[in-house]
């Protein structure tokens, strides 16, 4: 194991990493505590790594670098106590490096039972500077931080945003451009369906497809079945059809449960909270309460399903004339998440689809206002929100419509969602 572990580092230290998109994380490159990127399969974790190397190359010598990815099969199988070798492995390569500062990025390190007891020796011990990633819910935030006991901080990283989307593609974000603004419009229709996987990026719809429906098979397989035994396979795909092609949708738990039992499933309630749980943890499902004073009050309404990318809906649903609503709302919520962790509903007389009590933001989604009764609705329902929260201003998100109203006294942002998306960039 030892030389196996000296061929991979030097390989590793002779790799250049090449056309590599950055992402809009900053993560920080010289703290002293543990940083871990934790996230759905294929966001991009890895290639924040290596952004993250090739910005060290510049600044220190190739030998203080050491890049390991623990899904390499020559590692396998690789156990706890494998780890100490890959020390031995280092130093023995390089005796001198024991008295300076060296980085360790250790990529999937999930893989292996107990990773935490080795990552806190070495961080306490050694001159070390760690960087860890993981793509399962084996590595979960609240887990990071029983497992490191405050010696780490932990991003989240997700599929592309619309702004990574067109740094990618290399459109400027210039809207005082004529011709950068309706490359910026036209990229937007495609990245609402597409989503933001960049493996998916250049290929054709069908071959964007296999790759999304691999992704899929992946969360599902390696990242909850296997971890938590699951033996009702088919209710597990059902569910995750039924969060997919429905982003946005309330969802009464007690409802859904019937809804299954009538259809011949055998499952108990617990079966189905379990379920969605674990969907919740593999970064693929997110679920959003209501906003109340009561946690009785919160339980008891019913809670929106949003999913990590807009693509997956096309594995289920190839027919979008009908369903940009649906697509633009969880859009609008994977922005706000990548900022905030507290996402509420609104809910009095009627409903307002986002409101972020930390930040003061009340945010309504609608695709289209081009009808009196809809666009009356969305001002309604945002006025009413506004007056409960004591807030002086809204925002309705919408395709193509951009103007601010006056509302008794208060102003409603209407704005395109490309536009939006785009507001922290210029």
């Amino acid at each position: 194991m030892k030389e196996i572990f000296k061929n991979i580092i030097v390989d590793q230290q002779e790799r250049r990493y090449k056309n590599i998109s950055p992402r809009a994380y900053n993560i920080p490159m010289d703290t002293k505590k543990i940083v871990s990127l934790i996230g759905v399969r294929r966001s991009g974790k890895t290639y924040i790594l290596y952004d993250l190397i090739e910005k060290l190359r510049q600044e220190m010598p190739l030998e203080n670098i050491v890049y390991i990815n623990f899904e390499d099969d020559r590692l396998y199988p690789v156990h706890l106590q494998d780890l100490d070798v890959l020390i031995q492995a280092y130093y023995e390569l390089y005796p001198e490096k024991r008295t300076e500062k060296v980085y360790f990025f250790l990529d999937e390190i999930q893989n292996i039972e107990n990773w935490e007891l080795f990552v806190r020796r070495i961080h306490d011990q050694l001159n070390i500077r760690l960087y860890i990633t993981g793509s399962s819910s084996k590595l979960l935030s609240s887990e990071i931080a029983t497992a490191l006991r405050g010696r780490s901080i932990t991003f989240e990283i997700f599929p592309f945003s619309f702004s990574e989307y067109l740094t990618y593609r290399k459109i400027p974000l210039n809207l005082h451009s004529s011709s950068a603004k309706s490359f910026i419009q036209n990229a937007f229709q495609t990245y609402l369906i597409q989503g933001g996987f960049v493996e998916t990026f250049d290929e054709p719809p069908e071959i964007q497809r296999m790759i999304l429906k691999d992704y899929l098979d992946l969360i599902v397989y390696k990242d909850i079945v296997e971890r938590y035994g699951i033996k009702n396979r088919a209710l597990l795909r059902h569910l995750i059809k039924y969060f997919m092609v429905n982003p946005g949708t309330l969802v009464s738990f007690n409802k859904l449960y019937n809804e299954y039992k009538s259809m011949g499933y055998k499952i108990g309630k617990d079966t189905l909270y379990d379920y969605v749980s674990y969907l919740q943890e593999a970064y693929t499902v997110f679920t959003v309460p209501v906003f109340a004073y009561s946690v009785r009050e919160e339980m008891r309404n019913p809670r929106k399903i949003f999913v990590i990318d807009n693509g997956f809906k096309q594995l289920f649903d190839v027919s979008f004339s009908k369903d940009y609503s649906k697509l633009y709302e969880n859009l609008a919520f994977l922005h706000l998440r990548r900022k905030y962790r507290e996402i509420h509903y609104a809910k009095s007389r009627q409903e307002v689809d986002f409101y972020i009590k930390e930040a003061g933001l009340l945010l309504n989604v609608s695709y289209h206002l081009d009808d009196k009764p809809t666009f009356e609705r969305e001002i309604n329902a945002l006025t009413e929100a506004m007056r409960t929260y004591k807030l002086n201003e809204s925002y309705l998100i919408t395709s193509d419509r951009e103007e601010s109203l006056k509302v008794a006294h208060k102003t409603i942002h209407i704005v395109p969602m490309w536009k939006w998306l785009l507001e922290d960039f210029i």
